[in-house]
């Protein structure tokens, strides 16, 4: 997905939130915002948005001394979504589609992200989703590409919505690789987040070794490049994956809300619809 121009405001928005999370010095803060603004003018309409926010948040890190301010809130939001696990797991297991409930709860966790949204309540946010319609739902597509596949290769998102992502892996009854980040960035969960949601239980646990806030594949390590080269089938979780996958040529489903503007535009459905979507197959 490309930068929009209503990308730009955000960007400085989140550089200002990060830096305040990182420190309380004001002429620290004062320089992220400085620094940032000037950055944005070399930010190409070509580019997607993890790209950028991987700069932003170096540049936070560079002038706050902070590698991760949200370190404290990311291992709050798991606690909270870990006390909700057995309420989760009974939703699944007696509802009348298991699959699609769990994917439902999956796509709920996606509320969990403090880059673009600060604002969120979980308990309500199962309820409405649970009951919403899709925006888009892919659901038989997927349906087949799960009966079709022997594993699968789950690429994660937030801290905390790994537990949810640990109720759909539950439900898939199918080895899954469950991808974390190289390193923090935002609430983008790492090993150890990953660790502490309890995934490295259902899942075997892999770095894509990138530091951006979504899975750019240029600054991806060979070991996870190998294995999503020959995933027959990926799951992609959340807004910034969305954007950095979104033109690849592969057998990928991206679960999402689509929690702003510019994304809901982009997939041409409305602000905080819920999204279950195939994305572009490379031709055969």
């Amino acid at each position: 997905m490309k930068t929009y121009l209503d990308c730009f405001p955000c960007f400085l928005n989140q550089a200002l939130r990060a830096a305040r999370m990182a420190t309380t010095d004001e002429r620290k803060i004062k320089k992220v915002v400085d620094e940032v603004g000037m950055m944005l003018q070399n930010i190409s309409l070509e580019s997607t948005p993890p790209e950028s926010g991987r700069l932003i948040y170096q540049k936070v890190h560079e002038i706050t001394g902070n590698p991760d301010p949200y370190r404290e809130i990311k291992s709050q939001s798991t606690k909270k979504a870990l006390s909700l696990y057995p309420y989760l797991k009974s939703l699944v297991e007696n509802s009348e589609n298991r699959l699609l409930t769990a994917i439902r709860i999956a796509i709920a966790g996606n509320v969990i992200d403090f880059g673009p949204n600060r604002a969120f309540d979980m308990e309500t946010e199962i309820e409405m989703t649970l009951t919403k319609d899709f925006g888009i739902c892919d659901y038989d597509l997927f349906e087949n590409a799960l009966n079709e596949s022997n594993e699968i290769l789950y690429i994660g998102d937030n801290a905390g919505e790994c537990v949810f992502d640990r109720i759909l892996i539950e439900t898939l009854n199918k080895p899954v690789t469950y991808v974390v980040r190289g390193a923090p960035i935002i609430n983008d969960a790492t090993h150890a987040d990953a660790r502490q949601a309890g995934i490295d239980r259902v899942a075997t646990l892999l770095s894509s070794g990138t530091d951006a806030p979504g899975t750019i594949l240029e600054t991806c390590s060979d070991t996870f490049i190998r294995i999503y080269n020959h995933a027959k089938l990926i799951i992609s979780k959340g807004q910034g994956n969305y954007e950095a996958l979104s033109n690849q040529k592969k057998s990928i489903f991206f679960l999402l809300k689509a929690k702003c503007r510019v994304i809901a535009d982009d997939i041409g459905l409305k602000e905080g619809d819920i999204v279950l979507k195939k994305g572009r197959n490379r031709r055969m």
